[in-house]
């Protein structure tokens, strides 16, 4: 076991392998901005000009996705004169990856230097209202996973110790994704993002509790991501869409991918205006 002095080293050394091996496939993109692309978006590209692509399994340190809707390839290109780097799919704890893995491509990117988190996921509806298909705005989240990317020694080169948490996403960026989604039609909701560790779907008394906590939307990710974004120093933006309402018969991974498919369109013309105007 390493000491904890040896261990931040090595959660560095890992970004720093990591951010090495992004960067020889960037050419002369430097990331704006990072966006991870949740379960079954994959294909909200459509708006964004790629320019290179690499497989998760090319970077040190970020192992492929063994979730259907996560295909596991980094992209560099442009949304309008904005460089960015996205995620096709992601890593989730309950895939058995550590709290620090996850935290390792948030930290390649701003070490490459992205200053701004753009999360998205599928999620299931909580809040009264909430159909399939609705598109909702992370204003805040509820932590339920039980861990954290910063547990253990601080990874000092990243962020403090302490990170505050009040404003993690980001208001300015919030505004932005309202201004970008009226003309487009889409209509959007802020909400609450109640993470929770999965893989199983929320029981109907989980369900119930959630919605007393102040949960409008639940899901498996986002929150491990969101954190080490902050510690880091970045803007955070977060969309959600709802893909089943939490704890109904609708629930499974089939239907998610399914609304996700349908939504890809609209949401690679919301994402796209979104980053253009970065």
């Amino acid at each position: 076991m390493l000491n904890p002095k040896a261990e931040a080293i090595a959660l560095q050394a890992a970004a720093l392998c990591a951010a090495d091996a992004l960067r020889a496939a960037a050419g002369d993109i430097q990331p704006r901005a990072l966006v991870i692309l949740g379960s079954g978006l994959h294909s909200a590209l459509a708006h964004i000009e790629v320019a290179a692509s690499l497989p998760f399994t090319d970077v040190p340190g970020i192992p492929q996705p063994s979730v259907e809707g996560h295909s596991g390839h980094f992209i560099f290109g442009h949304a309008g004169d904005t460089p960015v780097l996205v995620m096709q799919g992601r890593l989730h704890a309950y895939e058995g990856h550590s709290p620090a893995t996850l935290a390792t491509p948030i930290r390649a990117a701003r070490l490459l230097g992205a200053d701004t988190l753009f999360v998205t996921a599928a999620a299931g509806g909580i809040a009264p209202g909430l159909s399939a298909g609705d598109v909702v705005l992370l204003e805040d989240h509820i932590d339920l996973t039980g861990s954290s990317p910063l547990r253990g020694p601080n990874a000092e080169k990243f962020g403090p110790r302490f990170p505050a948490m009040a404003h993690a996403y980001t208001p300015r960026l919030r505004a932005l994704a309202h201004q970008v989604a009226a003309p487009l039609g889409i209509d959007m909701r802020e909400g609450v993002y109640a993470g929770m560790r999965g893989p199983a779907f929320e029981t109907p008394a989980e369900a119930r509790m959630l919605r007393t906590l102040g949960a409008d939307v639940v899901g498996m990710s986002v929150v491990p991501e969101v954190i080490s974004a902050v510690h880091a120093g970045m803007d955070v933006l977060g969309i959600a869409l709802v893909t089943n309402i939490a704890a109904s018969d609708d629930a499974g991974h089939e239907g998610v991918l399914e609304v996700a498919a349908q939504k890809a369109p609209a949401l690679s013309r919301l994402f796209a205006g979104i980053l253009s105007r970065l």
